[in-house]
């Protein structure tokens, strides 16, 4: 059985998921690996709470479908912000 401190860990990283999200918030692709590491610390609590009450594994499945597409768009919005811009650097974006 985990201990308690296991899972004061998990929150310390997911914690630390939101600040790198604060500190890197100026380049597209860091917030993305912020935002991946975030979902798995997520998917890693969610499946220890499935099994630690023995219930089915079935909803970890469709969490893991739908971060894997939350992936994918911030993938394609980074690949044409690149194109378009030429950098990730949020500053170097034109509103007009």
């Amino acid at each position: 059985m985990f201990s308690f401190y296991f899972f004061d860990y998990m929150y310390m990283l997911f914690f630390l998921g939101f600040l790198s999200i604060c500190l890197n918030r100026f380049h597209l692709l860091m917030v993305l690996l912020s935002l991946e590491f975030i979902v798995l610390m997520i998917y890693l609590m969610l499946i220890i709470y499935l099994n630690f009450f023995e219930m089915e594994l079935f909803y970890s499945m469709i969490f893991l479908v739908f971060s894997v597409c939350e992936g994918v768009l911030g993938l394609s919005i980074l690949i044409m912000m690149v194109r378009v811009h030429g950098n990730d650097f949020y500053k170097s974006l034109s509103v007009i």
